[in-house]
């Protein structure tokens, strides 16, 4: 007969603080399928940890951006964000739904290029482009987004050494009223910095100015921010059509809308406090078409939008490797999965859920990872039912960083399958293994092992 297991009663003092009107939020309901096919089905085939992504939900996610947008103005371009999830099968889940690609590295280019296979479709931001990815994104005929001085003077001379008319825009920062304002990257507004840059590229007879671009932040909760942004870039447009002729083609307005993620700290559940992608639509629509472009003036307005179309398609199943009492009493849950695997876990409270029924007894308790280091905490504080060695679960929002920002560390980096629209699983990316790790190393003659 198996024992019952035991645990000994605790007494603990109440404080409860400030009092919150919503209550304790708990996370006991089951999540036993992800699009109709059962968690335990998928941890049993692919493996623990794993990362599974939903195909069908990263097609409603666009669609949905897409129509909203669409309905508000009439050019509109959606370019996927490479540094938020470079998974191949990802990307061309969004190249079939008509986006181009946004990359901030030479590395990056070359995986869109493999992807997209038309260099027209891709756009090249970032402070670090070297002469030779610069030389190949202008062949290409991609969109170069200039950083700052010296990439520019370095595209003015490359432009005149090689013969070529790279089509290059220029990002903007700007005061938006969102601090720390974003003002590392990009030439500043207000300073003229921006408007100089225009004047040079306008004045090079070898580089086309076809566009203006900002990315003014990230998990932005302000639409009016967007507003003021597009605002600025709209003025910029105007003033190079007034003094030079020039009429930009577009206008981009990068990223940064948030997903429904939690942020640590916040006092409501993400999906209550994070604007619609409707709200930042109809300031941004608003303001480029009332600013007084002729309807055949009117830019095309590019979106570079990123975790927000992609967090909620994501998901990571794991498995409870033991369970224990702090010195302070608090209960203690190590998972499988940690920092390496889910790096948003520091400034995200992930929902996470059990994937298999539970008793009714709750606890609040502290979820830890694997990993050797005081550091690895999945989440400080959740009330889940009294999870047991064994025991599995699915975090939810995902999808966004934590394929690209995840380490190598301790242990190895799990499965990631896509679900496809007809509920099929695919490995995406495979499991490393001890060979996989040790293929880029050398090990010098005479520390080698003796096989004798």
């Amino acid at each position: 007969m198996e024992k019952i297991r035991y645990e000994r009663p605790l007494i603990f003092k109440m404080n409860t603080g400030l009092m919150n009107k919503f209550g304790t939020k708990t996370e006991n309901e089951p999540v036993t399928h992800i699009e109709s096919v059962p968690v335990k089905g998928l941890l049993k085939e692919f493996g623990s940890p794993l990362f599974v992504i939903s195909e069908k939900q990263i097609r409603r996610n666009i669609q949905n951006a897409t129509r909203i947008f669409k309905t508000r103005y009439p050019k509109v371009q959606f370019a996927w964000s490479y540094k938020t999830n470079y998974m191949n099968a990802v990307c061309q889940v969004f190249h079939q739904e008509g986006s181009w690609a946004e990359v901030v590295s030479g590395f990056e280019y070359d995986k869109a290029l493999g992807n997209v296979g038309s260099g027209n479709k891709i756009i090249f931001n970032g402070p670090d482009k070297t002469d030779e990815q610069l030389i190949k994104a202008a062949q290409n005929g991609s969109l170069i987004h200039i950083d700052h001085y010296d990439e520019l003077y370095s595209l003015i001379r490359l432009s005149e050494e090689h013969k070529l008319k790279p089509r290059v825009a220029i990002r903007v920062n700007m005061d938006t009223g969102i601090y720390p304002k974003w003002d590392r990257f990009g030439f500043n507004f207000e300073n003229g910095q921006a408007w100089n840059a225009i004047t040079r590229i306008i004045n090079s007879e070898n580089l086309e100015f076809v566009g203006l671009h900002c990315h003014i932040g990230t998990f932005m909760l302000s639409p009016n921010a967007y507003a003021i942004a597009a605002r600025n870039l709209c003025e910029l447009a105007w003033t190079a059509k007034e003094r030079f002729g020039k009429m930009v083609q577009y206008i981009d307005l990068g990223g940064g809308f948030p997903s429904t993620n939690t942020l640590k700290g916040a006092y409501l559940p993400g999906t209550d406090t994070v604007p619609s992608i409707d709200q930042f639509a109809d300031v941004i629509t608003d303001v480029i078409l009332g600013y007084g472009f002729k309807q055949e003036e009117l830019p095309l307005l590019i979106l570079e939008t990123g975790r927000a179309l992609i967090d909620d398609a994501g998901y990571l199943l794991g498995t409870v490797l033991a369970t224990k009492r702090l010195s302070d009493g608090r209960r203690a849950t190590i998972m499988d999965f940690g920092l390496n695997s889910l790096f948003t876990s520091l400034w995200y409270d992930h929902k996470i859920s059990p994937a298999q029924k539970l008793g009714d007894q709750m606890e609040e308790m502290v979820m830890f990872g694997p990993l050797c280091m005081n550091i690895d905490v999945v989440r400080e504080s959740i009330t889940m039912p009294m999870l047991q060695k064994g025991d599995q679960v699915v975090v939810h929002k995902v999808g966004a960083y934590n394929m690209t920002q995840w380490m190598q560390f301790i242990t190895l980096r799990p499965n990631i399958v896509m679900i496809d629209n007809e509920n099929n699983t695919h490995i995406i990316r495979k499991a490393e293994t001890l060979k996989y790790i040790e293929m880029q190393e050398e090990v010098p003659t005479h520390l080698k092992r003796s096989t004798e």
